[in-house]
């Protein structure tokens, strides 16, 4: 789950992270009134979910009060990058002396935190490998012992911060990491990180990506999710418990278990098509899930053929059948179906779906290919 820069930086803040004054609105009014109590040149930004918000536009300066609103009007109810602009973030305009990058997030190969930091604007993690590894530092950090002082100090060293500035620096970098241990987070990032002429810094862009498997712990975290910024799909996902991933295929996966729709995906690219999402079901899928999953595939444009590939151990095949009958009396489709269901309660599933004139086919190999043929006659 990602949150908005402002809502991440109310989390930030209580880390001891410093911040520009700011408030977020909806009315140009609102921006107008909220810019005369800071006083001072204005910065507007745009509240979507998307990278790169700058570089669309979605950030402007504003000299005055009457100006912030003029320019909130046009900033309100337009789209950027495809989403719907409904809250200005106002903040004051920070005097800049230098930019400092700084983040953290998991290395799954190495199974810790990652720190990663650089003294100019890297624009993202994925930015990263385009820039020279002499001006980009990075520490493993240990979670048992969390951030310890001298190794934020050794990073301000690599990446030549200026001596002033490396108390502040190692305030801002331990408070990031607890901010991240403690949210369960899977991203932090505070782009650009701004030092003043006097030497402090203050975090003036920030981003936050959540665990949505974690969110249960943090109830406070999980109310501040924007619905409006996901489509009818990702929230039917979320609300079901799955877990989902959009793709650009056109053959739209159900499966139980990730290391099965990894291999399932595998499959579909082996005999020549490509998945149109990542879909786990789970280990224990229920009718319910099984319902919304085939629902997501058949209300999505992209989709031609929906592959269910079912291995039933905890699962149970009947459990399946009932929810792919359940979701196709939702919604009328002529979408070609390729089922697999093997496992627990297997032939009473199978009964089930025969019942309603649907088939199931025993190989996963053979299932696999024939989705891709649908799939291939459906754009032909």
């Amino acid at each position: 789950m990602k949150l908005h820069e402002y809502q991440t930086k109310q989390v930030f803040s209580r880390y001891n992270i410093p911040i520009p004054r700011g408030e977020v609105a909806s009315t140009p009014e609102g921006v107008r009134a909220i810019a005369e109590r800071i006083g001072g040149s204005i910065i507007l930004k745009s509240q979507v979910l998307v990278g790169r918000s700058r570089k669309a536009g979605g950030v402007k300066i504003a000299a005055t009060p009457v100006e912030a609103e003029a320019v909130a009007r046009r900033m309100l109810g337009t789209y950027l990058r495809g989403r719907l602009v409904q809250k200005v973030l106002v903040e004051e305009a920070v005097e800049l002396k230098e930019e400092v990058y700084l983040a953290i997030t998991i290395d799954r190969t190495a199974r810790k935190p990652l720190l990663i930091a650089a003294t100019e604007d890297i624009i993202s993690l994925n930015g990263m490998a385009r820039h020279n590894s002499n001006i980009v530092a990075r520490h493993y950090i240990d979670p048992l012992l969390g951030l310890l002082d001298f190794e934020a100090r050794n990073m301000a060293y690599d990446i030549g911060l200026r001596h002033d500035a490396i108390a502040a620096f190692v305030t801002v970098a331990k408070g990031l990491y607890h901010a991240f241990a403690e949210s369960d987070a899977q991203l932090v990032e505070l782009n650009p990180l701004m030092i003043t002429p006097d030497g402090q810094l203050i975090a003036v862009g920030a981003k936050m990506d959540l665990d949505n498997d974690a969110l249960f712990r943090h109830p406070h975290l999980a109310e501040q999710r924007d619905v409006d910024e996901e489509s009818e799909i990702e929230r039917e996902a979320f609300q079901a418990g799955l877990s989902y991933q959009k793709l650009n295929g056109n053959i739209g996966c159900m499966v139980n278990g990730a290391g099965l729709a990894m291999a399932t995906m595998d499959l579909i690219h082996y005999f020549g098509g490509q998945a149109a999402n990542f879909l786990d079901l789970g280990d224990l899928a229920t009718a319910a899930q099984v319902r919304a999953a085939l629902y997501i595939n058949l209300i999505d444009p992209q989709v031609k053929v929906v592959l269910c590939n079912i291995f039933g151990n905890t699962t149970r095949c009947d459990e399946v059948a009932r929810g792919i009958l359940a979701a196709l009396d939702l919604t009328t489709t002529n979408l070609p179906m390729v089922i697999r269901l093997t496992g627990v309660n297997e032939q009473e599933g199978k009964a089930l779906l025969a019942a309603e004139g649907l088939t199931c086919i025993h190989s996963m190999s053979e299932a696999a290919q024939k989705a891709v043929a649908l799939a291939k006659g459906a754009v032909n």
